[in-house]
């Protein structure tokens, strides 16, 4: 009886007990990487700014296991999957997360104030400064999002799912959510949680694969910086009104996210004080926080054991590696097409990751010759690689919606 009585007061534990044991493995082990991510994000390994949050949600969630009903099972963060209005209007008054997930998550909104934040944050003269090189790599830089399109078709996805999550090898986080609540809402959820598991790990995997596939002496090689060109501030903003108005109008439903992302460029180079202090630090901090909790609650084991998850997994991390791959192809290609006076290794952020593949490329580079820069290169790349995976995804939501 004292037994009965003790795990009615300690639900989290009396659902472990009641469960089947492969749901209580699963929760356990997630409640452990949830804490491993935490621990990771404090230490530099993993983003913080995403892994913390993400990590104490994924942890919290799968503890917070109650009975809703003598024979159900659930938690009081959020119900991803519900539709019916009367029901998410008495869903809302409960679950604490409902409102900011169904308001900024399932409509998009979310990745669109990362994607201002992001703008803000990009300096679009690095690609001004050198088209050509930023470009050609960007371009590389996308052979996971293409090449794994038909891969997943072959594992049995329909082409809206494989272009979803094939989107992941972009890098670009909003970009993936945006992609897949367009194409694929039914899988958003596993999809969300996929892109921004491997995002963080680009951290980890990349460096391995640079030096793989670079030479020593070709990443030791420094650039010329003396040569970049000078652009003006009026040569930003009319880059940016240009380019998104001509996105826009080839690509109408990849709108929001292409507004979102130079009107953040323009308002940076407009130097508008009080509205890059509201987006570069309350609005991009608040959104990637809320950002990084929320899929870390959707990390439920319930979730994680949908046997299309591990599909999505392989796939996902299948097409962050060949862009990766890619993106080193389009450095070398780079190296020799300029005389080699191109160092290679800029050519990692390619893949769209902003600014993480910069960092990564730089962090390498130092490594091995710590009087190269190739951040300004880097950057440019980073940022052209924003917009050939919003171009990519537009072009997928225009062919498939």
């Amino acid at each position: 009886m004292l037994d009965f009585e003790v795990l009615q007061l300690f639900q989290g534990i009396a659902t472990l007990v009641a469960q089947d044991p492969i749901h209580a493995i699963a929760r356990v082990v997630l409640m452990l990487m949830g804490i491993a991510f935490v621990y990771l994000g404090y230490k530099g390994i993993l983003e913080a700014l995403i892994m913390i949050p993400m990590g104490l949600g994924m942890a919290a969630v799968n503890a917070s296991v109650l009975f809703l009903a003598p024979d159900k099972t659930g938690t009081i963060f959020l119900d991803p999957l519900i539709t019916d209005p009367a029901a998410l209007v008495n869903i809302i008054q409960v679950n604490w997360l409902q409102p900011i997930y169904t308001m900024s998550f399932s409509n998009g909104l979310i990745a669109c104030l990362v994607f201002i934040g992001i703008g803000v944050l990009c300096d679009i003269g690095y690609v001004l400064a050198r088209p050509f090189s930023s470009m050609f790599i960007a371009l590389w830089g996308e052979l996971g999002s293409v090449a794994v399109f038909p891969l997943a078709i072959a594992f049995g996805m329909t082409p809206q799912e494989a272009a979803a999550t094939a989107i992941v090898g972009g890098a670009d986080g909003p970009m993936v959510l945006f992609t897949s609540l367009i194409l694929s809402p039914h899988l958003f959820v596993p999809i969300g949680i996929v892109a921004y598991l491997y995002l963080s790990l680009c951290y980890g995997l990349y460096p391995y694969l640079i030096k793989a596939m670079i030479p020593k002496k070709m990443a030791a090689l420094p650039m010329d910086l003396s040569k970049m060109p000078k652009i003006t501030p009026l040569q930003k903003i009319m880059f940016a009104v240009i380019a998104c108005t001509i996105l826009c109008l080839l690509f109408p439903v990849a709108g929001p996210l292409f507004s979102s992302f130079f009107v953040g460029i323009i308002i940076r180079e407009a130097g508008v004080k009080p509205y890059i202090e509201l987006l570069e630090s309350t609005i991009l901090y608040s959104s990637t926080f809320f950002l990084g909790l929320i899929l870390g609650v959707l990390c439920e084991a319930n979730t994680i054991l949908d046997p299309r998850v591990l599909k999505i997994l392989v796939l996902g991390s299948t097409a962050l590696m060949v862009s990766g791959v890619g993106g080193l192809i389009g450095g070398i290609l780079m190296y020799y097409i300029s005389g080699k006076k191109y160092n290679p290794v800029v050519g990692i952020a390619g893949v769209s990751c902003t600014p993480t593949t910069s960092k990564v490329a730089q962090k390498y580079v130092a490594k091995v010759n710590p009087r190269a820069m190739i951040m300004p290169f880097a950057l440019g790349c980073n940022v052209s690689g924003v917009i050939t995976t919003a171009i990519l995804a537009g072009i997928y939501c225009a062919l498939l919606k």
